[in-house]
């Protein structure tokens, strides 16, 4: 059935709406341009309070900020939402922090992330904000000009029935997500005695090259190592179950060039953990010892070399340092200041130490760092070497088997030359020599 041509043509009453509906607008973008920026933003405010009461969806702002205290959920945000950024992000937020190696990649601006957790759907957007300081401000600080401060905050968004979901589950998922990413990114550092350094510690990036992979040490006890740290670091409600403070020790003990202080370079990297190397003879009494461990920082090991040969005294002076003092950090009151933290002394004469020190509980797991066995060679010449076979092997395990080698001595003949024969064949001719000298 056809329509006739007027059928088509709108009524006076939908064209005086439409009419109306245009005046009304006109006037109203014209009475915003007339009335004051506060009312504007007062109007503006109501409406967007209107609308939210509408949407079914909840927004949540994450602000930078509260004040002068830094919002920890907020710095969290950047770092989980920087390791989700898609190809598709038109715009990135690029810097390289301070004594960092890795460049870190954030969120810019005004651009929009869509995550998912538990099969709900959450929009990220970053915000920024400025505003002007009042004008007692600009006069105090000498300034015509409008001074601007820039807040940034993070706005997100979900349906209202995801509420509970979102602030018992996602978020706290984010704080601890953020940590990891952080933790895997840090540079791992070596703290040192330094008296006009703040918390007499000063620091410098560690950049030793050792893991576990790179040591020369029984593999039972290098596998009983990583998964005594692994226990520890996820320990912390055991410990706290327990009443226990949250640390561990360790006792390398060996001769020298087997490898100690490699060791505890290759814990520190595992486990992404600041090394603090305490020198006794540069502590000058008991008080300093306090401060000085006190000063060190939660996941760190704490790393007291040759412990047999520093000048302890057993005596009340004031004005020196007592075994008393240090084992008192060690298991004492003291020893609860602080979390997550490693304790590792090295000898290189066990039968030296002082039995307060060998008592069972204090040192949790003694380590043995002997001479080179048949294992710790074959880890060596795959480092240096690139082989992992070659017919001088025999020929090296059966004068291991008589002469006492460190891994350092090992190391230093096959660093001579890159070429596996000459290499193997100059390692047997010292080795040779050894047992030679051997009376």
């Amino acid at each position: 059935m056809f329509r006739s041509p007027e059928a088509n043509v709108p009524s006076s009453r939908t064209i005086l709406s439409v009419a109306a509906s245009v005046t009304f607008s006109a006037l109203a973008l014209r009475l915003l341009d007339r009335i004051p920026a506060a009312a504007e933003y007062c109007l503006l405010s109501r409406l967007r309070v209107l609308s939210a009461r509408l949407s079914p969806r909840l927004t949540v702002v994450i602000k930078d900020s509260d004040g002068l205290t830094p919002n920890r959920m907020f710095e969290a945000s950047h770092l989980y939402l920087g390791a989700k950024l898609s190809p598709s992000t038109k715009r990135i937020d690029v810097h390289k922090p301070l004594q960092e190696e890795e460049l870190v990649l954030r969120m810019d601006a005004d651009q929009e992330l869509v995550d998912s957790f538990m099969g709900a759907e959450l929009k990220w957007v970053l915000m920024s904000s400025t505003r002007e300081n009042s004008a007692s401000e600009g006069k105090m600080s000498g300034d015509r000009g409008a001074l601007k401060a820039e807040t940034k905050y993070f706005e997100l968004s979900f349906h209202k029935k995801h509420r509970e979901m979102v602030l018992k589950s996602y978020l706290p998922s984010i704080l601890r997500k953020a940590k990891e990413i952080k933790e895997g990114r840090k540079t791992v550092k070596l703290h040192t005695v330094d008296y006009n350094g703040p918390d007499y510690w000063g620091s410098i990036n560690l950049n030793h090259p050792a893991t576990f992979d790179t040591m020369a040490m029984d593999p039972e006890m290098k596998v009983a190592l990583m998964d005594d740290l692994d226990q520890f670091v996820a320990g912390r409600e055991y410990y706290k179950r327990v009443g226990r403070a949250w640390k561990r020790g360790y006792l390398l003990y060996g001769p020298p060039g087997t490898g100690k202080s490699s060791l505890v370079a290759a814990m520190a990297n595992y486990l992404k953990y600041d090394v603090y190397d305490l020198d006794l003879s540069e502590v000058q009494c008991n008080s300093d010892l306090r401060r000085l461990l006190i000063g060190t920082g939660n996941r760190s090991i704490i790393v007291i070399e040759d412990i047999d040969c520093s000048k302890e005294s057993k005596t009340l002076d004031e004005e020196k340092i007592t075994l008393s003092g240090l084992l008192n950090f060690i298991d004492g009151l003291w020893s609860c200041c602080g979390d997550e933290r490693i304790i590792v002394f090295t000898t290189n004469h066990r039968e030296r130490l002082d039995p307060a020190l060998l008592r069972p509980g204090r040192m949790d797991l003694h380590i043995h760092m002997s001479y080179c066995s048949f294992s710790g060679f074959k880890t060596l010449a795959s480092n240096y070497l690139g082989i992992q076979d070659h017919p001088l092997f025999e020929k090296v395990e059966e004068l291991l088997k008589v002469v006492q080698a460190t891994p350092a001595e090992i190391a230093g003949e096959l660093m001579k030359t890159k070429h596996p024969d000459f290499a193997l064949q100059g390692l047997i001719k010292f080795l040779h020599c050894k047992r030679d000298e051997t009376p």
